[in-house]
């Protein structure tokens, strides 16, 4: 962010340290106080002669109260071990090679910790510091970061040890009393010991899945999508497993535009949409195909799902929360990620998912895929 030179006064106008006019440029036609972080910019003698909106609001002083006095003395920073910053780092005084400091967690009076980086302005290599620009960001948005990965890291840890647990302590059993079990014993553990092993599996996917999403990098692959003969598939799987037939109701409306989709993914959708339906709600799980609007700009139509129950719902102070990282409807198992990876699939194919109550008084989620033919095709 080089704007340091425009803050300073123009020799043989203004005395040095006299602030800034309100709409001085960035160089991008951008008053500074319109940038998202705080600006903070000290001229040759070290006298503030900017101080934009954004530090004013970070550090809780008006621009007004620190125009004009020294660096040190409008932010006074402390490093976390309670050493004052300007005086170990001596922007003006300091070593002539040094042209900036790395961004670093630094204290303001009271304790409050933001982030700050600074760059020193020189005319030339070795010259005298012309102006000291600071930068100035709020740590809330890091904290938050953090404090989600460390949840991850905690919920993560705690999904896996319940499986290992199982399996080390099965195998364990059975290599050192492998006669003294049955057949039926030695099934039954070794049935156990393939279930847990999926459940590992299951969560590597999804941890592989949400760093995909975070990062941007969930890839498309997209293929000619029959979605009613996917959902026939999902219900056909939980008969088979001992639902009764009965408890699910599929409608179709037809004709259903043909859909380009990752099938892997749609079925990816669907699997955890049908499964909280069968395990936190209640009575017929009712699933609607239906052609819609597309909610792609420029594309006329779309197709969507709507899977809903007859069971409590979900309460509405919940409802802004369902589709966060962690979120539970109940107490029922899960690791929370399932309808975290469901949005950011959808929203990876162009799509939207809403929450929302069932004609039944139930859970009903609605999702929306883009037809998204390809360009060769269309």
């Amino acid at each position: 962010m080089s704007v340091a030179g425009t803050n300073a006064a123009p020799e043989g106008r203004d005395a040095p340290g006299t602030p800034a006019p309100r709409h001085a440029e960035t160089g991008l036609g951008m008053d500074p106080d319109q940038l998202p972080d705080g600006l903070v910019v000290a001229d040759e003698r070290g006298r503030v002669v900017r101080f934009n909106a954004a530090a004013a609001r970070i550090t809780s002083v008006p621009a007004a109260d620190v125009l004009g006095l020294p660096l040190e003395k409008a932010l006074p920073l402390e490093d976390l071990e309670g050493r004052r910053w300007w005086q170990l780092t001596d922007p003006y005084g300091g070593l002539a090679i040094r042209v900036r400091q790395p961004e670093r967690n630094l204290l303001l009076p009271g304790g409050r910790e933001v982030l700050v980086s600074a760059r020193y302005v020189r005319d030339a290599p070795l010259a005298p510091v012309r102006c000291v620009v600071v930068s100035l960001r709020d740590t809330e948005a890091r904290r938050r970061t953090e404090r989600s990965h460390a949840e991850l890291i905690a919920t993560v840890a705690h999904e896996l040890r319940s499986p290992l647990t199982s399996v080390k302590g099965f195998t364990a059993t059975l290599l050192a009393k492998w006669e003294r079990f049955t057949d039926d014993q030695k099934r039954l553990m070794l049935e156990t010991v393939d279930a847990d092993a999926d459940r590992v599996t299951r969560l590597i996917a999804e941890l592989l899945d949400i760093s995909r999403i975070d990062s941007g990098r969930l890839e498309v692959r997209r293929q000619p999508v029959d979605i009613g003969a996917a959902v026939s598939r999902h219900i056909q799987a939980y008969v088979a497993a001992g639902q009764r037939a009965d408890r699910f109701l599929l409608r179709l409306e037809q004709p259903l535009p043909a859909l380009w989709a990752d099938p892997d993914k749609v079925d990816q959708v669907l699997s955890n949409l049908i499964e909280n339906a069968v395990r936190h709600g209640e009575g017929t799980v009712t699933i609607d195909v239906t052609p819609s609007a597309s909610p792609r700009e420029g594309e006329e139509t779309g197709t969507s799902v709507t899977v809903s129950d007859e069971g409590p719902g979900i309460p509405e102070e919940s409802m802004n929360r369902v589709f966060t990282r962690f979120w539970r409807g109940s107490k029922r198992g899960g690791t929370g990620l399932g309808l975290y990876i469901v949005k950011g699939i959808v929203e990876a194919h162009g799509g939207t998912i809403t929450v929302g109550r069932a004609p039944g008084g139930g859970a009903e989620f609605r999702f929306t895929l883009p037809v998204a033919t390809p360009a060769y095709l269309a």
